[in-house]
């Protein structure tokens, strides 16, 4: 089906430079997309000739793009109705590869932050399993051999070696099964999930500029191909994660029905949308450069992520260090503290 194809950020990266670059060269937009489609592979060459065949029974582009959900969200799709309406659809198709790039950049910024971190992990990981598989079955055939009074620390270690070794498989079935639970748990409670996650004391305040940073940048967008300011609200509500700030937009739309301006709407929210945001807002506002506001405003969220994760990994791989050494160094002293103790009783 249509709605399940998706693409990724960097396949739409490529559509939308390749379709305005030939576009701005003069080229027909069929012409367009049929070149668009030689090479073309996978969900690739599904959306393009799906698209191509919308255009030729006379239909808009907006609308051929909008039977994708998945590849092309309703920001996207208003921009380009907007643009095809105004007769701008090539500086339009400008900015959205613009936002899009930002968008990468800005998301492999995220990606870099949790690399460190998950690499850590997973070594950590590695060498736990290593020494409950190799190390600790030979030094507790050497315990019992000798009849050691072993510790409690060691004897959790030596049942927990034994467990993995003896029922390898079953735990392997249980992890995957817990896998799949969790898997499962979150797209069926996806909205309380996430709610749980970013209500976290570290990811709390990165989740909202991020959410503030791509409500921001679509405003942009929406406001700058010509959409109505309560229609741009309206799509925005979608963009964001949390559920507090859909609902500060919300309330921002509808202070706007009421006849107000947008920077009253938010002044009412301050837990929300930050003294900054609102100036910039307000002088737009008196300028009639509102989008422009709204650029300014991305670009300054922007910078405030990257130096909320900068601090986040700066405050993390210490912890995560010091947990890692805290855990290896006891598993290595339950193991050497009998030792030492059989050492002690051979001396008498």
């Amino acid at each position: 089906m249509a709605s399940n194809i998706s693409f990724s950020t960097k396949d739409k990266l490529n559509f939308f430079s390749n379709f305005g670059t030939m576009l701005s060269a003069g080229i027909p937009i069929l012409e367009t997309m049929e070149a668009l489609m030689e090479g073309s592979k996978g969900n690739q060459a599904k959306i393009f000739t799906a698209i191509r065949e919308d255009l030729i029974q006379g239909k808009h582009l907006y609308e051929a793009m909008a039977n994708f959900p998945k590849a092309f969200d309703l920001v996207t799709v208003n921009i380009i109705k907007a643009s095809e309406e105004a007769g701008t659809l090539e500086t339009t198709l400008k900015d959205i590869r613009i936002e899009i790039k930002k968008d990468m950049e800005f998301n492999d910024r995220v990606k870099s932050a949790l690399t460190y971190p998950i690499i850590i992990f997973s070594v950590f990981l590695g060498v736990l399993t290593m020494i409950l598989v190799v190390v600790v079955p030979k030094i507790s055939t050497v315990f019992l051999r000798m009849k050691a009074t072993l510790p409690l620390p060691t004897k959790i270690l030596i049942f927990i070696s034994q467990a993995l070794l003896t029922y390898t498989i079953p735990i392997l079935v249980g992890i995957a099964l817990l896998i799949i639970g969790t898997v499962f748990l979150y797209r069926a409670q996806k909205k309380y999930v996430l709610g749980f996650l970013f209500s976290l004391p570290l990811v709390e305040k990165l989740i909202k500029e991020i959410d503030l940073t791509r409500f921001s940048r679509s405003m942009y967008l929406l406001l700058t191909s010509g959409i109505t300011i309560n229609s741009a609200l309206e799509l925005c509500e979608h963009v964001v994660m949390r559920r507090d700030i859909g609902r500060a937009v919300v309330h921002a739309k509808e202070v706007i029905l009421s006849g107000k301006k947008l920077s009253e709407g938010f002044i009412e929210q301050k837990n929300i949308f930050s003294s900054i945001m609102i100036k910039i807002i307000e002088a737009g506002e008196k300028t009639g450069t509102l989008d422009k506001s709204m650029q300014e405003i991305s670009e300054y969220l922007d910078y405030e992520v990257s130096n909320t994760l900068k601090t986040l990994t700066t405050l993390l791989e210490p912890l995560m260090l010091v947990f890692i050494g805290i855990m290896v160094g006891g598993m290595m002293l339950a193991i050497i503290a009998p030792i030492y103790g059989l050492i002690g009783n051979l001396g008498h």
